[in-house]
């Protein structure tokens, strides 16, 4: 009897072969996740990091007002650096004689021109970086968990961002350089220090307000590049997925926040639009009544102003126009989604739909089953054909992927001014716009003047 008992016992117990092998999973488990956590945690501090020097960058150029004592210092030193201190050199430089390498009139409507952008860029930036901080101003906190696998791409795309503005910038300063080094060389004062004196805080001045502009219209570019990053990822939910529900709930989402990229940023864009409309206008009103002759050394800063404010707009327009066509094509991928899931079905039979639809796939008894006989006439009465509950499940699933069809086309979203999206159409129009003003400039001066 105990020796029976003794046996039962060591049958019950488990081999302690197994013992050591399911220890080793267990660990390599851990391993595992603790490896995962690491990787999470250090792609998040490479994200906090580029956050960080993104917003101390902001901070020095004065978009940083989160409170009443930055607000002040931001703006007095915007008036300070951006307005009176050009004022007062052009003032100092002006002189009898100088209009071969420096005109007055000229000098005091691009310091205009240039401080009403720049004002225009502070006070909009800096209102929505003190009202939704920088992680909710750029939406790289909304995917909660799963953003750390847009982590890599967010700094990407930051680090680019400050590539393009230096790229922009640089050489907009080496030209501004040049021509206050030409105007140094030529414009007699009675001392060339007092000369150099004049130039450098204009130069400074110029690169202070130009960094300013330039810095708000890289920002939307970032901001839209960083939505472009979901965009993409949405396209390949549909090759992933196959719950149309899902797809809905997504594209509400990106939806959304295209709605409120568009709602912050559309008085910036037309203001910017109106100001560096107006700016180019009188530029090329100045330059058409001017009688005199125009160099590089008395006009050459129009052109380096121009290149500053076109850029910015070419820079929103760009980012704008290409987020929004990048939304309207979800539409075209959905629709190809639902003819090729749509066309793997046969009127024949309803077959697996290929992962495309949200239909089950039937098993191996619910294809058609042909029984040969003799003849092929005979075998035509033994087809197996779908039942009703297979063909409800094939019609749902196709009503379905037809209303999330319907749904895209009918709301494309996109970025918007006022309901007007920022597509080819709006480019085209803004274009003619301007063509059309530049034709009325020149017909009221160079027409009217030589007849």
């Amino acid at each position: 009897m105990g020796d029976n008992t003794q046996l039962r016992s060591d049958e019950e117990q488990p081999p302690p072969a197994q013992i050591p092998l399911l220890s080793s999973n267990l660990q390599n488990d851990a391993v595992g996740d603790l490896h995962q956590r690491q990787q999470e945690i250090r792609t998040s501090n490479r994200l906090d990091d580029s956050l960080e020097y993104l917003e101390r960058f902001l901070t020095c150029l004065g978009f940083n007002q989160s409170s009443l004592l930055s607000f002040s210092l931001s703006w007095a030193a915007f008036t300070v650096v951006g307005v009176l201190v050009p004022v007062l050199a052009l003032e100092l430089s002006d002189c009898d004689g100088c209009e071969m390498y420096q005109i007055k009139n000229f000098e005091v409507g691009i310091v205009a021109s240039q401080a009403c952008l720049a004002a225009v860029s502070l006070f909009c930036i800096s209102f929505n970086l003190r009202k939704y901080g920088i992680r909710r101003f750029l939406f790289v906190d909304r995917y909660g968990g799963q953003m750390v696998r847009f982590t890599d791409l967010y700094v990407k795309q930051i680090a680019a961002s400050m590539r393009l503005l230096i790229w922009w910038l640089l050489p907009c300063f080496i030209l501004k350089t040049v021509r206050e080094v030409i105007r140094i060389l030529y414009v007699q004062h009675d001392s060339r220090w007092i000369s150099v004196a004049i130039s450098v805080p204009l130069t400074l001045s110029w690169t202070y307000v130009s960094t300013i502009s330039l810095s708000a219209s890289i920002l939307f570019h970032l901001l839209c590049n960083l939505q472009f990053i979901h965009f993409d990822d949405y396209a390949k939910l549909l090759e992933r997925e196959s719950d149309v529900m899902v797809f809905i709930e997504e594209h509400i989402r990106l939806r959304y926040h295209l709605s409120k990229i568009s709602h912050r940023f559309r008085i910036f864009l037309l203001l910017q639009f109106l100001v560096v409309t107006v700016s180019q206008v009188v530029t090329l009103f100045q330059t058409t009544v001017y009688s005199g002759m125009i160099n590089l050394s008395n006009g050459g800063d129009f052109a380096i102003s121009a290149i500053v404010q076109v850029v910015g707009i070419i820079l929103c327009l760009h980012a704008a126009t290409r987020i929004s066509h990048r939304a309207q094509g979800i539409a075209s991928f959905a629709c190809r989604w639902h003819a090729l899931a749509t066309c793997t079905s046969t009127d024949a039979c309803l077959r697996h739909s290929n992962s495309l639809g949200s239909m089950e796939p039937l098993s191996q008894s619910n294809l058609l089953d042909i029984t040969f006989s003799e003849s092929d006439l005979d075998s035509m009465d033994y087809i197996t054909m779908p039942t009703t509950t297979q063909l409800a499940s094939y019609m749902s699933s196709y009503h379905r992927r037809q209303a999330f069809v319907m749904y895209l086309q009918a709301n494309p979203g996109g970025i918007t001014i006022f309901g007007w999206t920022v597509d080819r159409g709006l480019i085209n129009t803004i274009f003619f716009l301007e063509l059309t003003l530049v034709t009325f400039v020149l017909g009221q001066t160079v027409v009217f003047n030589s007849a």
